[in-house]
Parts: structure tokens; C-alpha cells; sequence
């Protein structure tokens, strides 16, 4: 079932001498802030069409759904301490490249999970999702999340779905070796669970996962010394539910569950890709879309917490509701597919704050200690904040998440919904709240439709000057549906209303290809990996002779 290819030998880890910075998970780090602050190569003056652009590509075998992960200062033996980039595709393969040199064009490792009687997924096999005409993915369903990486223990963890002998569907956690690519003991697990309810599809008072019909897109999470991984459906193709499943890093033993609506009906977990979000005590947050909200007797019943954020604490076997948040329209939400949950929580460094969107455009910022539970009437939710992110008059949905920067000036959280532009919002520390309007913000023509701008940012700390918002987006197309040529931007995060380059000032160097939706660039060393669904990663950096 498995074929695996190996062009280096175990040796070990080596510590990051050169300091060299790694992007090991999701949004850079626990609280998804997207921003990597140790980046001392690029910067606003460097990043012109004259000095920054494509520099290399590298092949692989499909699309990628998944951000690159960068593992800096790998110990691969006679091939030399290496930073390498993992990519996953849908077609059930991980590759680790070089992730500097132009030349080394072939992968240090792959290892792909099929065989003979086991090929990936395909969006054909969702026979009933979106009503028989479900088009969310454009072919094979593989590995459509993000990996996480244990650099410490030299382990990159990804979650594979595969259909096996015509008609089985089966889904495997694997651990696989950082330098290698091989297994590592007691991998892969078959993911399998079940949790007491008497919600949609349950047998008897028990909910059992369905390896079909559940869609593991949220990228996973690493989160002391548990991976955790969550899944939501295929355009709401029922009964299913949202579950959050932890496993120990090193057994790969099933250590907790969660399920969102276990006495109700679906609840998902998508955050259009986002891994769960973490704080520094252990507890996870998420955001629930649409389902079953409390019960009909009492709208605030912690059993169903559907058109939630949520943080869970774990607790033995389970994960245990510790505060929640629920918006007071949520059942506008979930008839009109406006659904909070569409968005990740991001954690705001500093505080106790988390920050989230729905497809509504509308944003929440909540006290992430104590959420406030359920709104009430009129505008009367319980968070600290809330507001409209997108233009008048439109409908404009946060699809990602925000991201963020502490600028030498002040604290700003940055939102590109779809149908609309960049904005940047400045944040008051002493108010704990934004201050509206935005701060600054794009020119409208640079306006992008379905899902809007995937977001990651760089700076050198705090330092004036350093700070460079990158977004990924469709030239024209909506990507929900289809798939259309992508761009590449990058703006002066200090204001950014300051385009720095595009990749469409030398679209004949610099292209991107086909966009790949929900993906976000990602930054580190002096390169911006952008995944594409051309079956190819493209890297840009500086161009030769640029300083």
C-alpha cells in the first residue's frame, strides 16, 4: 500500500546554528498570527518588481491544498544540514525539497500512501454532497490539510484519506521520519471513533465516525505532546458532525474526542484550512459553522455549540467546554449560509483576545477567558467588539483568517475578505479593542472575489520598514468552484495602502499559476513558498545580484 522513496539516511537533527527560522505548523504558530518576525532578508526596500521574483519552481504529482512547512537546519547525513520544505499533495504524497538551492530540483524524500488497491478519493465520490453537484474540490481529495512538524523530535505528522478495494473509504494518521520520510513506530493509525449521543446518524445513542462523509480540512495542531486533528463535511452532506480527535505524538494513541453537536446535527470544524489555535496553558480554540445550537428547549445548552467559537480544555478521555461564544443571529447564520466558523480564531499576542469572522463580514473579538455565551437581542452580543469588515452594502466573507503585527507603532490585525480589499485595523491596548474605520487600506482595485486574500506577513520584529503583508488571491475568477489563475501581492504592512510588487508587474517571470484556495504563503529565510493547483510549488526571493 505504501511506496516510499528515500534519497538521504538517518542521521539526526541538527540545532539551527545559522538561525535559520522555521514554519513548522499552520499560520506560523499556536495563536495563528500568520507572521513570522525573524525575518531579516526581506524588507520594503528590497521588495520591487527590479529586485524580487520568481526563483525557482518545484514539480509534484497534483494540487497542493496544504501550506508549506519549512524545517530549517535538517542533519540529512551525506546530502549536508539542509532547510527543507514539506509539501503534501491530493494525491497522497509528502515531499521534502531543498529549500534554498535552486539546483536541487529533486526531492530529498517522497513517500506516497497508495497502491494497487488504493488510489485517493475523488470529489466524484461525494455522490450526494451539494446535492449531487458538489464541486469544492476539482479532483482527488487526498491530503488536503496542513501538516504539522515536531522539529525536537524530527517528525512531521499528516493526516492521509484514501479509498481502498473499489469501496472502502478509510482515513490514516501517519508520523513520518523528518529526515526520511519513513515511518515512524506505531504509524500510520486508522482514524476510528465513537461518542455518546442521540444526534443525526447515531446507532443506538452512539455517533461513529464516518471516514466518508467527514472532511478533514483544518490543518493539524501540535499541542503538548498531542497532535490534534478536526473535521467537518462535503457541502453539509449529512449526517455528520464536527470532531476534534487527539492523539499522543509519540504513541500515535487516541487521547481525547470531541464532538460539536452530539444530540444535534452537523457543527463542523473547517476554518477555511486554519488549524486550531492554542494558548500557552494548552487549551484549544475553534470556530464551529452552522448546526444545531444548544437545544430547543435551551438555546445556550452547552451539548450543541454549532455557529460557535469555542475553548476546550483537555480533560482525561474528552475536552471539556470551558467558554464559548455565540453570535445573537445565529440562526440568521445558519438559514442564510452565513455561518460563523467559516474563519479561524486567531489569538491576539499580548492579551486575552481572540479574533474571528463570518461569511457575513462581520468580525468578533471576544475575551477568549470568558466568551460571553449567547447574544442577545437586538445587537446585543456578549463579545468585546464587533463590526462590519466589508464595503457598504456588500456581502463580503472572511474565508482564512486575519493576521497580525506588532509595527513599531502599534498593534494591527490585517483582513482581506472576498469582494472586497485589504484592510488594516489599528488595535488600542488601553480600550482592548480596535479602533474603526480602518487604519488604512488597499485600492479597490485590487478587489478579489471568492475566498478574498489569503494572508501571511513578515518582519523583523517590530523594526520600522520591515514589516510586508503577502496575500495570495484569484486574478478574476471565484475559486470556490473552479479553478482559475492566482496572484501573489505584497504591501507595506506600516500602511497598506502601499503596494510593493506584484506578480503580475513581470507575469512572464513571475506568474503563479492556478491559486490555490485557502492556502497561505509561506515566509521564512529570505523565500515566499506559494502552493499551487498547477502541481507545483513556486518560490520567490530575491533575484541574483539583488541585496
Amino acid at each position: 500500500m505504501i511506496r516510499l522513496f528515500v534519497a538521504v539516511l538517518f542521521v539526526g537533527i541538527a540545532s539551527a546554528v545559522r538561525g535559520d527560522v522555521s514554519v513548522l505548523t499552520q499560520h506560523n504558530d499556536a495563536g495563528r498570527t500568520g507572521a513570522n518576525l525573524r525575518e531579516t532578508i526581506l524588507n520594503t526596500s528590497n521588495v520591487s518588481a527590479g529586485h524580487f521574483g520568481l526563483v525557482f519552481k518545484r514539480a509534484v504529482d497534483d494540487q497542493i491544498y496544504g501550506q508549506p512547512l519549512i524545517a530549517a537546519q535538517v542533519n540529512l547525513g551525506a546530502k549536508g544540514t539542509r532547510n527543507i520544505v514539506i509539501v503534501a499533495t491530493v494525491n497522497d504524497s509528502v515531499y521534502a525539497f531543498d529549500a534554498d538551492n535552486p539546483s536541487a530540483g529533486e526531492p530529498y524524500w517522497k513517500v506516497n500512501f497508495l497502491g494497487p488497491h488504493a488510489v485517493p478519493p475523488r470529489v466524484t465520490d461525494m455522490t450526494d454532497a451539494c446535492g449531487g453537484d458538489y464541486q469544492d474540490f476539482s479532483g482527488n481529495i487526498g491530503i488536503v490539510s496542513t501538516p504539522v512538524v515536531d522539529a525536537a523530535a524530527g517528525t512531521v505528522y499528516v493526516l492521509a484519506r484514501t479509498k481502498e478495494n473499489g469501496k472502502d473509504f478509510v482515513q490514516r494518521f501517519h508520523a513520518l521520519d523528518l529526515r526520511t520520510g519513513m515511518e515512524r513506530p506505531h504509524s500510520p493509525v486508522v482514524i476510528a471513533a465513537d461518542y455518546p449521543g442521540h444526534g443525526a446518524g447515531n446507532a443506538q445513542g452512539v455517533i461513529h465516525f464516518d471516514n466518508l462523509r467527514q472532511n478533514q480540512r483544518a490543518g493539524l495542531a501540535l499541542v503538548r505532546g498531542v497532535v490534534y486533528i478536526a473535521w467537518t463535511s462535503h457541502c453539509d452532506w449529512g449526517p455528520y458532525h464536527g470532531w476534534l480527535i487527539g492523539y499522543d505524538a509519540q504513541t500515535l494513541r487516541q487521547r481525547a474526542i470531541y464532538n460539536t453537536t452530539p444530540d444535534g446535527y452537523n457543527g463542523g470544524i473547517w476554518m477555511s484550512g486554519q488549524g486550531p489555535a492554542a494558548d500557552g496553558d494548552g487549551n484549544l480554540y475553534i470556530t464551529v459553522g452552522n448546526g444545531s445550537v444548544g437545544t430547543d428547549a435551551n438555546r445556550s445548552d452547552p451539548i450543541n455549540r454549532g455557529e460557535s467559537m469555542l475553548k476546550l480544555t483537555p480533560d482525561g478521555a474528552s475536552m471539556r467546554l470551558a467558554s464559548w461564544f455565540t453570535p445573537h443571529n445565529w440562526f440568521d447564520l445558519e438559514s442564510t449560509d452565513n455561518d460563523f466558523g467559516n474563519s479561524g480564531p486567531m489569538l491576539i499576542p499580548g492579551t486575552h483576545l481572540a479574533f474571528s469572522g463570518t461569511k457575513e463580514g462581520r468580525v468578533y473579538l471576544v475575551n477568549r477567558d470568558q466568551m460571553g455565551g449567547l447574544g442577545g437581542a437586538g445587537d446585543g452580543n456578549n463579545g468585546v467588539q464587533t463590526f462590519q469588515v466589508s464595503r457598504a452594502g456588500a456581502s463580503a466573507g472572511l474565508f482564512g483568517s486575519p493576521v497580525w503585527w506588532k509595527g513599531p507603532d502599534a498593534g494591527y490585525a490585517y483582513i482581506w475578505c472576498k469582494e472586497d480589499c485589504l484592510r488594516q485595523y489599528k488595535f488600542d491596548p488601553r480600550a482592548g479593542k480596535f479602533v474603526l474605520p480602518e487604519f488604512s487600506r488597499t485600492d479597490g482595485k485590487d478587489r478579489a472575489r471568492m475566498p478574498g486574500g489569503i494572508l501571511s506577513l513578515s518582519a523583523d520584529g517590530s523594526k520600522a520598514g520591515t514589516g510586508i503583508v503577502w496575500a495570495t488571491h484569484t486574478i478574476s475568477d471565484d475559486a470556490n468552484h473552479q479553478v482559475g489563475a492566482g496572484i501573489l501581492q505584497a504591501y507595506n504592512a506600516e500602511r497598506v495602502e502601499k503596494k510593493l510588487w506584484s506578480s503580475d508587474q513581470v507575469p512572464d517571470r513571475d506568474a503563479v499559476g492556478n491559486f490555490a484556495k485557502f492556502v497561505p504563503p509561506t515566509v521564512a529565510n529570505g523565500k515566499v513558498y506559494v502552493a499551487t493547483f498547477s502541481d507545483g510549488l513556486n518560490v520567490y526571493g530575491l533575484l541574483p545580484g539583488a541585496r
